[in-house]
């Protein structure tokens, strides 16, 4: 191996142990409460080193979280397996809300907090959901093809969906749909999951 090519994994090993344990103290500790210094603590290494990699905390998280969509993109390919489009819509919809319960701190990161879009200039197009919101556009794309649903633009109902999906799952974590419904913390993940099912049959051709 030469000294280029020994260095450049040298650059990739370091920012790999960089976002592992950010991640760590992400969902541990919670975005607000770790700094770059507290990260460079844990990997025994001077804040310095790690500005050589990211020049801020949110474009760390910006990797953390583009990191986090890979999880949930491998979360809809081992679970959307029906050979039925729609079906296949319906299970790609309990991978996202079976994602979110069970990795809290990280759906927090990647679609509540608002830091990782400081790190993307105002031109650029936020690419780290693209695997797996293209998933869902895709699906949506082939069941509005072959009339599976009352929809006619891909885009918007893909984007509907998400929306509607995202905003149960957003009230939840912030503890609101307990308080305002009066359901315990226990029967909301299958309220939920009821209401997304009701919402798939009224968009069901």
């Amino acid at each position: 191996m030469g000294i280029v090519e020994r260095k450049e994994r040298e650059k990739a090993e370091m920012r790999r142990k960089i976002v592992d344990v950010a991640v760590r103290m992400f969902v541990e500790q919670g975005y607000e409460k770790v700094s770059i210094r507290n990260i460079a603590d844990k990997i025994e290494y001077s804040p310095a080193t790690i500005y050589l990699y990211y020049k801020d905390k949110d474009q760390l998280l910006y990797d953390v979280q583009t990191e986090a969509f890979d999880s949930l993109y491998k979360a809809f390919a081992e679970q959307v397996t029906s050979s039925d489009p729609f079906e296949r819509l319906e299970q790609l919809a309990y991978a996202y809300l079976d994602f979110a319960w069970k990795n809290p701190e990280l759906y927090d990161l990647m679609f509540i907090i608002k830091a990782p879009m400081n790190a993307i200039a105002e031109e650029e197009k936020w690419k780290g959901g693209d695997d797996s919101y293209n998933a869902l556009v895709n699906l949506v794309s082939e069941c509005v093809e072959k009339k599976l649903i009352r929809q006619n633009d891909p885009a918007l109902a893909a984007l509907s969906m998400w929306a509607f999906a995202h905003g149960f799952v957003s009230l939840q974590l912030r503890g609101r749909c307990q308080k305002a419904t009066g359901y315990t913390e226990e029967e909301m993940p299958d309220v939920i999951r009821r209401a997304v099912k009701e919402y798939l049959q009224l968009i069901k051709a």
